[in-house]
């Protein structure tokens, strides 16, 4: 099974616990790295067509649409049924303007330039081919578009990255898995982190995809990262 279907049946396993998982074991510190994250896709007061990929059960597309201006569109993509299944009642009960749909970031269903904002929220270590990803978001983004992408990352103080590894390794598993009943998700989740390319190496990814102005910003002692990138003008 190739990483890509592993990681759709993964999230789809844990569908059902994946919110309230997620904030508790992230003691709601993720909510406040969306919160920033949203600040710079709201950055202007005309209205923009906004993707967010790997949108799961929404909670990032939906904070995006009630963040930008009338007129503005939203679109969220996954590959995980049940993620999404969840992610569309969400939006419903919070009455925003966005649409979902099933759609893999290697080959999205998109025109060149079609978007004036991306987002991935805790997504891009999940992608089986990642260069092709990141080249995919470069192809619909508009010029002048803005990607951001936050994803979980090692700290880099000793102290710090070793209760991190800790908790990640040892605690979050047990947790994730006495609820969800899936102790190998929650297992793999630090493992893609562990996996995934160090910031230096991750920032040169997306130059050599064709984005301009890298900006890397470390949240909360480096547990989380955030990349702003600007497309070249064509």
């Amino acid at each position: 099974m190739g990483k890509k279907e592993g990681v759709r049946r993964l999230f789809n396993n844990i569908a059902s616990d994946y919110d309230r998982l997620n904030h508790i074991l992230s003691l709601n510190i993720d909510k406040g790295w969306r919160r920033k994250a949203v600040r710079e896709i709201a950055d202007q007061e005309m209205p923009v067509k906004v993707l967010d990929i790997a949108c799961g059960t929404g909670d990032f597309t939906i904070e995006i649409a009630r963040k930008l201006p009338a007129g503005s569109q939203v679109m969220g993509v996954d590959i995980s049924e049940g993620m999404m299944q969840i992610g569309k009642e969400k939006i419903r009960k919070a009455g925003v303007d966005a649409e979902m749909s099933i759609a893999d970031c290697e080959a999205l269903p998109y025109e060149p330039n079609t978007f004036d904002r991306i987002t991935v929220g805790f997504g891009v270590r999940n992608f089986e081919r990642l260069e092709l990803c990141l080249e995919e978001m470069y192809r619909v983004l508009k010029s002048d578009g803005k990607l951001v992408i936050l994803e979980l990352s090692l700290p880099s103080n000793a102290l710090i990255r070793s209760f991190y590894l800790l908790y990640f390794q040892k605690i979050m598993p047990a947790i994730g898995g006495y609820i969800s009943g899936d102790r190998g998700a929650y297992e793999y989740l630090h493992t893609s982190v562990l996996r995934f390319p160090a910031p230096e190496k991750f920032i040169a990814m997306l130059k050599a995809a064709g984005f301009a102005e890298v900006e890397h910003r470390s949240l909360t002692f480096g547990i989380c990262r955030m990349y702003v990138c600007q497309k070249r003008q064509v």
